[in-house]
């Protein structure tokens, strides 16, 4: 014999149930019997509940929620059942109907509602759902009968969450069941009778309880509960959108996964079954081909150490503390005591080893009420001061790791915890059973979901890390970024395991969000359309959106954008630039930056701060890391500087060369910055910086080749126009550089704690002479590299380069 379970979700309307009839009929073609147990219509239940509140507090309104009632089951039933069929049963469902508005009556006349009638009104919704589809049934051809629960299944007299008398219920049923000759018993859930005949119910869950009891009475070969999901989850699907369906798993830790959130299943439903060995499975109405989850008496299979990652929301912490509460007995029993008298239920319990603290975890809707019970209960104490007055902790959550396997497996604890910190999810509390089937936490409820995605990346996922990005500047750099992370998005999910999602972009005028991850192949279509961009409502929505792995790209020159990484940091969203604003502004910020990288795990890379995609900083950082000592540093660190000087000759004019450079990407969008020096002596710090000097850039000697009315100019249009007023100079700078057979190269230096940059001649056979186009090339001289110096040279400008050096850093953001 099989028992099978239908949800609200599954009976919730006449096509729902017409793919219910499909799944009992394939059921019942090994000619074995069924028992059908229903819930009622979906959201009938939290009709009936409000109906009755409505007509308690004397709102006549509670009359259209019964019109409403009435019409989902009159309109269900004239769907399913056939015009020459409909008079018999219609005719029952508004006689009970008819009841039920006499109940709703009486409430709204004596304005209240006593338990036992909210009993009796909320059985209405599985008493006319499994009638109408017991009907259907026999009518589609099925062996069916209809069988009300509160005949077979017997309790106590406490209302809403009765107690199942069950040596009477097994005996009723078994002997009903075993006597049945038909085929399907169609029988509704959650509902039951005192052994007076009072209608009673059996609480949450309370129609899986209800197949459960069924199952176990005539010792069912299976369980199978009917939901909308194909199963229990590894995560909660809604949240976690790579959860997988667990095929198979024990009793013990499908009731851990259901205590700590997974709806599919209510513990208690499971206890009939348990001690029966009887199997459950959890299937989907809408997919009957899935598998779904077994639940079985057996480990699991595979030796799989953590098996799902659930959570409770809405839970608040309940903290009792006090130096007098040391070395007292019954401190805990009081404490538990007087949260049981008041039906207060303790979902998680922590205590400090030294007993001076006991922290427990209740549901948020309780803990005003615990607040007063409790500090009422220790008042004595509390006006001594041994224990201090209970304060609350609230928007909290409970996540867990759930595995039979656990206990075998070393580290999961750190792991967990390792995996949570370096997304910056807080823990507030942590219990873990003796049996060690689950380890539990508690933070903030805001962040659970990145809490959830986070765990099961690390636990579930093929070591695939996903990295969210929120790119600011999308102009020559940017968009070819855009362009470089949309063609190896496919290739760094294959091989590198890492799945890039673009979920914000800005520039200058618009902002666009999109939290699945925006279609990088019309971007700049979908972004024309955002709404106006804000810097500081940028930084409010990144940090709202709380997502794990989170990644500011910076591909501005903007110093205002650089003055918000603080604050990106600080709430470990991680930060690529290749703005050298930030790195080259008062040493007391970038230790700032650094500290804050340090502090809150989030990776803060500029590698293109200094050549572009060259991996520049990074050989030093290494250099550094490993104990060697930078000496000297020499080098043509102005890709577009070293463009310019390589083309400019008694052919071409200094304006045309500048114009040239400006126009292919490789100078800032205002060129003076280039040519002035600055963005050199910004280069030259940020390495004497990296290489763990403290200096400003007022220490940098600049020797300028620029006359001093190019440099006063406000605009590009000025400066053009003085490079043009001033080619002579520029001429007579390059015929002095060619009559000495030497090259100009723009260069900088840094040693024994001293900076400069300018234009110097270089000569035949000295390593700058031959350096090409836009290229950049450094010389580390350092402790070991004393007289032959470790070089880097390669192109060093442009905007392919520069968007391949943001991406270099966000991999290595990936590999972390």
């Amino acid at each position: 014999m099989k028992v099978l379970k239908f949800g609200g979700t599954s009976v919730a309307n006449a096509k729902n149930i017409g793919l219910v009839k499909n799944i009992v009929s394939n059921s019942n073609s090994n000619n074995k019997k069924n028992i059908v147990v229903v819930s009622a219509l979906g959201g009938v239940t939290d009709l009936l509940i409000k109906a009755a509140n409505l007509a308690a507090k004397q709102d006549a309104t509670y009359k259209q929620v019964i019109t409403e009632i009435e019409e989902r089951h009159l309109s269900t039933a004239k769907e399913l059942i056939s015009v020459k069929n409909q008079s018999s049963v219609l005719s029952k469902v508004k006689s009970e109907l008819n009841t039920l508005e006499t109940l709703l009556e009486g409430a709204f006349l004596i304005g209240e509602i006593t338990a036992k009638l909210s009993d009796k009104i909320v059985s209405f919704g599985e008493l006319l759902s499994s009638f109408i589809i017991s009907e259907y049934f026999k009518q589609e051809g099925l062996d069916a009968i209809y069988k009300d629960s509160r005949e077979l299944i017997k309790t106590n007299d406490l209302n809403g969450n009765a107690v199942v008398n069950f040596s009477l219920t097994y005996k009723n049923a078994s002997t009903f069941f075993s006597n049945t000759k038909h085929a399907v018993v169609v029988t509704p859930g959650f509902i039951a009778s005192s052994e007076n005949g009072n209608s009673t119910t059996l609480g949450r869950g309370g129609s899986d309880y209800t197949a459960a009891i069924y199952a176990a009475a005539v010792k069912a070969n299976i369980l199978e509960i009917w939901t909308d999901v194909s199963g229990m989850y590894t995560a909660n699907p809604k949240l976690v959108k790579q959860a997988k369906a667990i095929p198979h798993i024990s009793y013990e830790e499908a009731m851990e996964l259901s205590h700590f959130g997974a709806k599919v299943l209510y513990p208690p439903t499971i206890q009939p079954v348990l001690s029966e060995g009887i199997s459950i499975c959890i299937k989907n109405t809408f997919e009957p081909e899935n598998d779904g989850t077994l639940i079985t008496k057996s480990k699991n299979e595979k030796g799989k150490t953590v098996r799902g990652i659930s959570s409770v929301e809405n839970i608040a912490l309940l903290s009792l503390e006090g130096s007098g509460m040391v070395g007292i007995p019954g401190i805990s029993k009081r404490f538990f005591e007087v949260l049981s008298q008041a039906e207060i239920s303790v979902v998680l319990i922590t205590q400090a080893s030294s007993e001076h603290s006991i922290c427990v975890g209740i549901s948020a809707e309780d803990i005003d009420k615990a607040v007063e019970i409790v500090n009422t209960a220790f008042e004595y104490e509390i006006e001594r001061g041994k224990i201090n007055p209970v304060v609350p902790e609230k928007d909290l959550a409970i996540v867990a790791l759930v595995g039979d396997n656990m206990k075998s497996h070393q580290g999961l604890s750190g792991k967990m915890f390792s995996t949570l910190g370096k997304n910056n999810v807080n823990i507030r509390a942590i219990a873990q059973g003796a049996s060690e089937r689950n380890i539990s936490t508690v933070i903030k409820k805001e962040d659970v979901k990145k809490a959830l995605n986070t765990l099961h990346e690390e636990f579930f996922e093929e070591n695939v890390k996903q990295l969210n990005l929120f790119v600011m500047g999308v102009g020559n750099v940017g968009a070819k970024f855009l362009t470089q992370v949309s063609q190896q998005k496919k290739y760094l999910k294959e091989n590198l395991k890492l799945n890039i999602r673009v979920i914000g972009i800005s520039n200058s005028r618009t902002m666009l969000f999109n939290e699945s991850g925006i279609d990088l192949s019309k971007w700049e279509e979908s972004l024309a359309k955002g709404e106006k961009a804000n810097k500081q409502k940028f930084f409010e929505k990144v940090n709202s959106l709380n997502y794990r792995n989170s990644i500011f790209v910076d591909n501005t020159a903007s110093a205002e954008v650089s003055e918000t990484y603080n604050k990106y940091l600080g709430n470990s969203i991680s930060v690529v630039t290749c703005n050298k604003i930030a790195c080259s502004s008062k040493f007391d910020n970038y230790q700032e930056l650094k500290r804050l990288a340090r502090e809150y795990n989030a990776p803060f890379l500029f590698e293109t701060n200094v050549g572009a995609g060259l991996p520049i900083i990074d050989t030093l950082k290494h250099l550094i890391a490993s104990g060697d000592k930078i000496l000297k540093i020499q080098a043509v660190l102005s890709g577009s500087l070293n463009f310019v000087f390589n083309y400019f000759n008694d052919e071409t004019t200094f304006h045309d060369i500048v114009k040239q450079a400006q126009e292919e990407g490789y100078t800032e969008p205002d060129p003076k910055i280039d040519l002035s020096g600055v963005d050199v002596m910004r280069k030259i710090l940020i390495l004497a910086r990296e290489s763990g000097n403290q200096i400003e850039i007022e220490d940098i000697v600049n020797n300028p080749f620029l006359p001093k009315e190019s440099l006063d100019t406000t605009n590009n249009e000025d400066f053009f126009a003085s490079l043009i007023k001033h080619e002579d100079s520029f001429q007579a700078i390059y015929k002095k550089a060619k009559d000495a057979d030497s090259k100009l190269k723009y260069v900088a230096q840094y040693e024994d704690g001293k900076a400069s940059v300018g234009l110097q001649e270089i000569p035949k056979g000295h390593d700058f002479y031959n350096l090409e186009g836009s290229d950049n090339i450094v010389l580390f001289y350092t402790e070991r590299y004393p007289n032959q110096p470790m070089i880097i040279k390669g192109a060093g400008a442009g905007a392919d380069v520069t968007a391949s050096g943001i991406f270099a850093d966000i991999i290595r953001i990936g590999n972390f």
